[in-house]
């Protein structure tokens, strides 16, 4: 096993060294873009420039809309109540302003929403929280980014005379709960083209299908029938921040939400938590949604309630707007602050783990009863980066409790859900609860086991082989193609996202200049190979490399931006990794 030395343990939060894998060269071109646009869009498998329009847009068949539809036609017949039930995370917290957007344009009176508080009832519709529905009781719940695995809630809720639709895109269990409608690209036999639409997505489809059922049966020939398209900044935000694959589909959906927010023909709430960040509209780039917009709406689900996060949604005005996104942005720095003190906490117990094991760390197990729960997911997931290692951290489900719950997170080469099956299976009852995917998984301990399951998952982790981290990039710039001319070409090339990654180019350069800017991010001049043209970079939160000795020249992976700062304009590399010499890099 190659060994995880205290070195790597050092600050280097955003800047790492890596391998990097050089994408082939395409044989082909495409016609009428940037040669640099073209080259790179070849590399993601494109024989032709990228049609986004809407009318190419997947129709909306999936299983389980006919009798969706059925169900809400008869309740917005019927002047029944209805409630949208969503989850604690940006795509919930949009999917539900979605829907309640969407069903009240589409003619129904009494639509109420509600999200489940993470620490008093976990994740999905569960019983506890049907229980609390306040009177009088809904006829219809619909739930937003979850449903699939919520079997008690669902069916205590047709105990209790509610019929429910399911709108999910998480993969099912081996059985379904009792809905009336289960609409989820990702059930077994569904032929929906794409499975990577997120919750918010699915709720669109659910939309589009509804209307086209309403505009047949007539409900539109006395009244206006409602544009979909006005909440596509919303669809975009979700699908962004929940990091599913931005397939050709996903890609649409976001190019034009991306537009709608550019042009001002936003939400309140999606133009005020841009704006709180200190992006311009008429530039903001996908990037901006995933980090910028998605971090404020996901604190009020870490640290609080999402409540405000989708009222922030739901804003009908821009001073309510800008005052929800104020409280969101508040939430957002409390998390980095609190984030920053558990991350230190956690280095110096990885520290303290790495002497001890003469610098070796198969993973890591952390846990502190100071720290949050809802944070200790992004303290995980930092630390995997660095240590390339698989990671849980550990908080006590709630103040004074028993119970710690864990979140993990793993790197390439381990799958972490079955790694906790195979826990399971070998030391029953150490794991109350526990699920997830390959690369995140959360799970239930009692707190006087926290030892006993950091041993055994040392023993399940020590012998496996981890490849490092490879980064792949597109190759190399000239120093012609290093301009503003490119730069705005890529930019205007995206959406850039999960599974269709942003382009990103490896070379060398001579530093000529450097020094640190806002405290902690690392200004550099550089040349490529000391001749061509001097160029900016930055590399964020690498301030303490600025009186380090670096490499002549220094090898680096980065994204080519446009920098606009006191009205200028410029190009910009973001330097995002140091390439390990090592490694290999192939044309």
């Amino acid at each position: 096993m190659a060994p995880v030395h205290v070195a790597r343990l050092e600050a280097l939060v955003s800047i790492r060294r890596v391998r990097i894998q050089r994408r082939a060269r395409p044989a082909h071109v495409l016609d009428s873009l940037h040669p640099v646009v073209s080259r790179v869009l070849a590399m993601r498998g494109l024989d032709s420039p990228p049609d986004y329009s809407l009318r190419q847009l997947l129709p909306p068949r999936l299983g389980g809309m006919e009798r969706a539809c059925e169900l809400l036609i008869a309740a917005i017949s019927d002047d029944a109540r209805i409630c949208v039930v969503g989850d604690f995370d940006a795509d919930g917290a949009t999917g539900t302003a979605l829907a309640v957007h969407g069903l009240r344009a589409l003619g129904a009176r009494h639509v109420d929403w509600l999200v489940p508080d993470r620490f008093r009832h976990g994740y999905g519709l569960s019983s506890e929280l049907v229980a609390e529905l306040e009177q009088p009781l809904p006829d219809v719940l619909v739930t937003v980014d979850q449903g699939v695995s919520s079997h008690a809630g669902i069916a205590r809720a047709r105990e209790m005379g509610i019929q429910v639709i399911v709108t999910d895109h998480h993969l099912p269990g081996e059985s379904l709960p009792p809905a009336e409608a289960i609409i989820n690209p990702n059930l077994s036999g569904e032929d929906f083209p794409s499975g990577c639409l997120a919750g918010v997505g699915v709720m669109f489809y659910l939309l589009m299908g509804l209307r086209t059922r309403m505009r047949e049966a007539g409900f539109f020939d006395r009244g206006r029938e409602p544009r979909l398209v006005q909440w596509l900044d919303l669809v975009a935000l979700g699908t962004v921040a929940d990091l599913v694959v931005l397939d050709e589909n996903n890609r649409r959906l976001v190019h034009h939400g991306l537009m709608r927010i550019r042009a001002g023909q936003c939400l309140p709430g999606v133009r005020a938590l841009l704006e709180v960040a200190g992006r311009n509209l008429r530039h903001v780039q996908a990037a901006d949604l995933g980090f910028a917009a998605a971090p404020r709406l996901n604190a009020a689900g870490r640290l609080d309630d999402m409540r405000v996060g989708v009222r922030c949604l739901l804003a009908s005005t821009e001073t309510s707007a800008r005052d929800l996104a104020a409280e969101l942005d508040a939430l957002n720095r409390e998390r980095q602050s609190l984030q920053q003190e558990m991350q230190e906490t956690a280095e110096q117990q990885a520290q303290e783990l790495a002497d001890g094991l003469d610098g070796e760390l198969p993973g890591l197990c952390v846990f502190d009863s100071r720290w949050h729960q809802g944070v200790v997911g992004l303290v995980a997931g930092r630390l995997m980066e660095r240590l390339q290692r698989p990671v849980f951290a550990f908080a006590p489900a709630e103040e004074g409790a028993d119970e710690l719950k864990g979140s993990g997170r793993g790197p390439d080469g381990l799958h972490l859900r079955d790694l906790l099956v195979d826990i399971d299976a070998r030391q029953p009852g150490l794991i109350k609860r526990f699920g997830g995917h390959a690369r995140a998984a959360g799970l239930s301990i009692e707190k006087n086991r926290f030892e006993d399951f950091r041993r055994t998952f040392d023993e399940h982790v020590q012998n496996i082989e981890f490849p490092g981290e490879t980064v792949s990039t597109d190759g190399e710039l000239s120093g012609d193609e290093l301009s503003l001319e490119t730069a705005e070409a890529l930019a205007d090339a995206g959406p850039w996202g999960q599974g269709w990654p942003e382009p990103l180019f490896d070379g060398r350069f001579r530093v000529l200049e450097r020094r640190v800017v806002g405290e902690k991010h690392l200004k550099l001049r550089l040349s490529p190979g000391g001749q061509g043209p001097v160029i900016d970079a930055i590399a964020f939160r690498a301030g303490h490399l600025c009186h380090r000795d670096l490499p002549d020249p220094l090898h680096v992976v980065y994204s080519l931006e446009v920098n606009r700062w006191q009205g200028r304009v410029m190009p910009q590399l973001n330097i995002r990794y140091l390439v390990d010499e090592t490694g290999t890099a192939n044309d």
